[in-house]
């Protein structure tokens, strides 16, 4: 077919179908025009003849075999036959309009569609880095006149934002989170204490730029208006202010478009759901054993640095002892002396090293593992929130109405208040169906965000690796300068 249709007016509703139908202007999925053909009223047999007449490839259905489609909807709807000629009548004129009863089960399809296909190509951890690099540094200083507190400067590349937090604003933001997202990744913070030392003070500074770092890189959670008010409002009493603004926001079932066709999404093996939660359990005892060991390892070898450090000070102490009137006693004090400064600044270049390849451990491995241990708990978390939390509820409500029908068929008490209460009852029931639906694709996609994080496990390990290569490697020089 070779008409043109370009010459005839195009009708608002055209655009509108085509922009439902399609993703960006993106050729239209097969199955999401044979859902649009389905709510024309037509029959099989016209349907069929619109398909061919409207030049549809398998898998193809561009904007002009759509509107091709609607014209010829319009005119089987109007009675006419359908031919190639039809498109003849339009030169010069606007298209016929189709009447197409609903629109909402081609949106459903079309959504169901774009999820599954997300799901199957999974979360690009490449990709993900790239949301946002967040930075939490210690202002050096604590704050308050009698109670000190210690505060942060967090900064965001996405906002190109520097905001001051103290540890309660990051306390408010993980509860809002936590109301907000009750079916997503929520890592835990860090843990208050009142009395601090600087060793404390670093872990936490550390755990809380893992917290925002993953926080502020969820494909769901970075998206929401509480992040950015969080990373770059600079007004005072910040935690009283984001609780008062946030806190009547509903939580993401209540607003998310995939709430109602949850259950479409679902993988068709529902125990793949329990399997996974099951390695990641399994994963949560191995990666934590792995750090675990890693963090041990740093700790000896910042213990080993120090020691050195003050092996050095000690003997560049000797190296500078005036024993004048006694010096005559020591057979060769000069030359001993001068082998005190030798070994001290050999003691001193070693201590200097291993405290590196300490910290270098601690950035470039215990880190990443911590990362990523923390995301496993998290995941571990979400399981058992969801299974002492909605489910509870869920066997609750169920318990609930078949109490109010065993009343009913007693017949102990008014019938048309009790069948109120049970009308009731199993609308609350139906919301809660849905309202699981939703948490277990939202568990089933978080999975795959973790599974995305488990692959930076090979790069961390290489990293590790590669640190004991070149640490030995440095030990062997050293000595061969001996």
């Amino acid at each position: 077919m070779t008409t043109d249709l370009s010459s005839a007016t195009i009708p608002p509703l055209y655009r509108e179908i085509f922009d439902i139908c399609s993703n960006d202007g993106e050729p239209i999925h097969e199955e999401v025009y044979h859902c649009l053909l389905l709510q024309c009223k037509l029959s099989r047999e016209q349907l069929k003849t619109i398909w061919d007449l409207a030049g549809v490839s398998r898998g193809y259905v561009g904007r002009t075999n759509l509107y091709k489609t609607l014209v010829l909807v319009a005119y089987a709807q109007q009675g006419k036959q359908l031919s190639n000629k039809l498109f003849d009548n339009c030169i010069e004129t606007e298209y016929p309009t189709p009447e197409v009863s609903d629109l909402t089960p081609v949106k459903n399809l079309k959504m169901q569609l774009d999820m599954k296909q997300k799901d199957a190509v999974g979360f690009n951890y490449a990709t993900i880095v790239q949301t946002d690099f967040i930075d939490v540094h210690l202002v050096p200083e604590k704050k308050g006149l009698f109670l000190k507190h210690s505060e942060y400067v967090v900064t965001s590349k996405r906002f190109n934002s520097k905001v001051t937090r103290r540890y309660n604003d990051f306390v408010a933001l993980h509860e809002l989170i936590l109301n907000r997202f009750p079916y997503r990744l929520v890592p835990s913070l860090p843990p208050k204490k009142i009395v601090s030392d600087a060793h404390f003070l670093e872990a936490r500074r550390r755990g809380l730029h893992r917290w925002l770092t993953l926080v502020c890189r969820h494909p769901v959670i970075c998206q929401d208006a509480l992040i950015q008010y969080f990373l770059t409002d600079q007004g005072p009493e910040f935690q009283h202010r984001i609780k008062e603004i946030f806190r009547r926001v509903p939580d993401e079932f209540m607003t998310s478009d995939i709430a109602a066709i949850a259950k479409d999404l679902l993988p068709s093996d529902h125990g793949q759901i329990a399997a996974n939660s099951q390695n990641i359990r399994n994963l949560v005892n191995i990666v934590g054993k792995l750090k675990h060991i890693c963090e041990s390892d740093v700790d000896r070898q910042s213990t080993s640095g120090r020691d050195l450090g003050d092996f050095a000070t000690q003997l560049k102490s000797l190296s500078a002892l005036n024993i004048t009137h006694g010096e005559h006693f020591i057979e060769n004090w000069k030359e001993m002396q001068g082998g005190f400064g030798a070994i001290s600044r050999e003691m001193q270049s070693l201590s200097a090293k291993s405290l590196q390849h300490a910290n270098a451990e601690q950035l470039s491995v215990c880190e990443r593992l911590s990362l990523l241990l923390d995301i496993l708990i998290a995941h571990k978390d979400l399981c058992e929130r969801l299974e002492k939390g909605l489910h509870h509820d869920h066997a609750l409500a169920l318990s609930k109405l078949l109490s109010l029908k065993k009343r009913k068929l007693q017949g102990a008490e008014n019938v048309e208040k009790l069948e109120s209460k049970m009308l009731t009852q199993e609308s609350v029931i139906t919301n809660m169906e849905l309202r699981s639906d939703f948490s277990l694709y939202c568990l089933h996609v978080e999975t795959l965000l973790v599974y995305a994080y488990l692959g930076t496990l090979s790069s961390i390990l290489n990293n590790l690796i590669a640190l004991k290569i070149k640490s030995h490697s440095e030990e062997l020089d050293e000595l061969d300068e001996l």
